[in-house]
């Protein structure tokens, strides 16, 4: 807990004093905030400085394919009802960047920590946490994190004999079988949109049986747990069966389930769900996503996607046709280098809407649109699509590096 003695030894001291002048260094360079830059330099002086900046820190890790971000903020607001909170809020979210931004808070009672797929079960070792919330697991970036299977066995194995009270979203099969190695978890029924990663049973390999929201392996048994945490429409529902509404500036779906299990985080700390929803409310943008920005005269509402599940749940939250679409696409390192990923979006989803492609790989997403037998036009840069787009709000998705052009892009 905070207020212990102090956990930094002399040499890991100097490792934060140097990562932070590296980190100002960087950011005076305009390379950026600096953190991951920081936080490798520091654990090169210093390989146990994670361990020990979480000593002192109630840990909370969460992670997903989808939504770990946002998250990792509403739970951050919500526990700052029970004392100071450092977090990685700008989704720096390997152990360089989770570093960087423990060696910030020393005063701190919990550490709320978005945690990369990939890294999820070294970090758990370094950081002891007291609590792990999953989310969801779906494709993404396949040259760098490999197929979703392998995730969930190594989420499955990192958290055997863990301490930690596992929050895991029980409407996701590959996140129950990677959860169920557990002693103690609580489950949430935060719904699931996209289900094709989870058609064969990650226990046997057999057709998994989805009625409804139900599902169930026919043929070794394994099924949907019975969940203790719910959401239900616009309201959280509690294990007591209190229902409690969810007001939200961050727009969809997606994100009252986010604060569904935000809220039953926040309850393993003691901070009821009413203080929890309430806080969570102050959050208005998460690292520019959902903004809405002014540009040369127009409103732009900017939003991430950048694999299936996420572009899935982004269309389902847009304003209806004849609103306009700018779609952004790059491929680069912290893309993920493969695009195939396209091709598993339902861009049909999009008819009706004037759309405009820009991007490192617009041509990969033109050829994509066409066999689609969507309406779109290819421009070069956001000023060329803005002339091609009818009056009214734009709503601008763009995946990870694109949304970062972008943003630089509007000043935003």
């Amino acid at each position: 807990m905070a207020g212990n003695s102090d956990p930094l030894t002399p040499r890991a001291k100097l490792a934060v004093t140097a990562g932070r002048a590296v980190a100002a260094a960087s950011r005076a360079a305009g390379r950026g905030s600096g953190s991951v830059i920081g936080g490798r330099v520091a654990l090169k002086l210093d390989p146990d400085l994670l361990a020990r900046l979480a000593q002192n820190l109630d840990c909370i890790l969460v992670s997903a394919t989808n939504g770990k971000t946002t998250t990792t903020r509403l739970i951050a607001e919500a526990l700052q009802a029970a004392g100071p909170v450092v977090s990685n809020a700008l989704g720096a979210n390997m152990p360089a960047g989770i570093t960087s931004a423990l060696a910030g808070g020393s005063e701190s009672k919990f550490g709320v920590i978005e945690v990369d797929e990939k890294y999820l079960a070294g970090v758990a070792r370094d950081t002891d946490p007291k609590c792990i919330a999953l989310l969801n697991l779906s494709r993404d970036q396949l040259d760098r994190a490999g197929e979703t299977r392998m995730l969930a066995e190594n989420w499955r194995e990192g958290l055997a004999g863990s301490k930690a009270v596992v929050v895991a979203n029980c409407d996701d099969p590959l996140v129950v079988w990677a959860a169920s190695s557990s002693a103690n978890v609580i489950w949430v029924a935060a719904g699931q949109m996209w289900k094709d990663d989870a058609w064969s049973c990650p226990s046997c390999g057999g057709v998994m049986q989805r009625p409804g929201d139900d599902w169930f392996c026919g043929e070794c048994g394994f099924r949907r747990p019975t969940p203790s945490w719910a959401l239900s429409g616009d309201h959280v529902l509690d294990p007591h069966g209190s229902a409690w509404p969810i007001h939200l500036q961050l727009p969809g779906r997606a994100n009252k389930a986010n604060a569904a299990s935000s809220a039953a985080v926040a309850a393993v700390f003691g901070v009821p769900p009413q203080v929890a929803l309430e806080r969570m409310y102050q959050v208005q943008a998460v690292a520019g996503r959902y903004d809405v920005v002014q540009y040369q005269g127009r409103d732009l509402r900017l939003l991430l996607a950048k694999n299936p599940a996420g572009w899935l749940e982004t269309f389902s939250l847009i304003d209806p046709p004849p609103t306009p679409v700018i779609l952004s696409v790059n491929a680069r390192s912290a893309d993920g280098t493969d695009t195939s990923w396209l091709w598993d979006v339902d861009y049909t989803r999009l008819t009706g809407h004037p759309i405009v492609v820009l991007g490192d790989r617009k041509l990969d997403l033109a050829v994509r649109l066409e066999v689609a037998n969507q309406q779109f036009q290819v421009c070069e840069d956001l000023d060329q699509a803005l002339q091609q787009c009818p009056p009214g709000r734009i709503e601008v998705i763009a995946n990870y590096t694109a949304f970062q052009d972008l943003r630089r892009r509007v000043g935003n």
